[in-house]
């Protein structure tokens, strides 16, 4: 089974890496194919790289920087991986691989950031939920990290 695993270098992307090794150790025959989808480029960057093979050379870095924590993690479980960086929404990003790559299954976190955030913004989960052609297993945020922080914590 091949599962592919979006990752945007938080802790919170790092815990659903772990939850997928937790299914390996389980017995779970899996490779993996980690993502990390570049939002495209804003005005200032258009503005400050106006070559857009370095504004790609710098979308590419940061994606690679994110993705390390999270293939380090596989590589020290004794599983290699996969890696994409690509730029554009997401959710289409990561159906667009899913088709290119044969994936078999996704797993994904849930950022609890309330009902009404998600109307208005949408969300990347839901959006596959819809859209992907295969199962999306989502992954809900460790508890610490499920609520919002309290008031005193700024």
């Amino acid at each position: 089974m091949k599962v592919l695993l979006p990752v945007d270098g938080s802790e919170l992307s790092l815990h659903e890496v772990r939850f997928a090794l937790r299914l390996v150790r389980e017995g779970l025959k899996a490779s993996f194919l980690l993502v990390n989808v570049q939002g495209p480029s804003t005005l200032y960057e258009v503005v400050t790289w106006p070559d857009p093979e370095v504004r790609a050379a710098g979308t590419r870095a940061a994606g690679e920087d994110a993705l390390q924590p999270a293939v380090q993690l596989l590589r020290d479980a004794g599983i290699e991986c996969e890696t994409e960086v690509v730029a554009g929404d997401p959710a289409h990003a990561v159906v667009d691989l899913i088709e290119e790559h044969g994936c078999d299954m996704v797993i994904l976190g849930t950022r609890d950031t309330g009902s009404l955030l998600n109307v208005l913004q949408g969300s990347v989960a839901q959006s596959l939920l819809h859209d992907s052609p295969v199962p999306v297993l989502l992954v809900k945020p460790p508890e610490e990290q499920s609520g919002s922080a309290p008031l005193d914590a700024a």
